[in-house]
């Protein structure tokens, strides 16, 4: 069972997709955009950003549309309202070595949900899909580094991963037996 990581770390991929890294990081609570989708109306505001960095010997064409980006809040794991319109994806963009191309995305939950955000990316690099990858983090808390989120503080998103992976280790467990 693979475990979620903490919104702002790195995270390699593998196989044929081995020299890109790819991250989710800077969540924070923001103000609705200008033309923002009506669909949003009553939900908070919040915006985060995938970064992908080509380590790789030759660039390589990357693509991160909406379709390729989930978000889902609260316990329950609900789907989050990602607003498209405002958002700005990575579409055919060719990353040469040692550089990183960003997307800026937008979304909305209500505002009880926003104590547990899972993001999950699937990069696609040259035409082939590399593997699905999964962030988590909270906008509650009150700790962390400005523009993290609440996402990393000295052991504290930590125990919050730790407490995610035993869970999901327990699903498993009881989705086995």
């Amino acid at each position: 069972m693979r475990e979620p990581h903490v919104i702002g770390d790195w995270q390699e991929c593998a196989d044929a997709h081995a020299g890109l890294r790819v991250r989710v990081h800077g969540l924070e609570r923001v103000e609705p955009p200008h033309g923002r989708d009506d669909a949003a109306e009553g939900l908070i505001y919040f915006r985060f950003r995938v970064t992908v960095e080509n380590r790789m010997v030759n660039a390589v064409g990357i693509h991160l549309e909406d379709g390729q980006v989930d978000v889902r809040t609260g316990s329950d794991g609900e789907s989050a309202f990602l607003d498209w319109r405002n958002s700005q994806f990575i579409e055919g963009f060719d990353l040469y070595p040692l550089r990183r191309a960003t997307a800026v995305l937008y979304a909305a939950a209500p505002e009880s949900c926003l104590h547990l955000i899972d993001i999950q990316v699937q990069v696609k690099a040259d035409d082939e899909w590399a593997d699905r990858y999964l962030w988590s983090g909270d906008m509650t808390a009150t700790y962390g580094l400005p523009g993290t989120g609440g996402a990393r503080a000295d052991g504290l998103a930590e125990h919050l991963a730790g407490q995610i992976g035993v869970f999901l280790r327990e699903q498993a467990e009881r989705g086995r037996g």
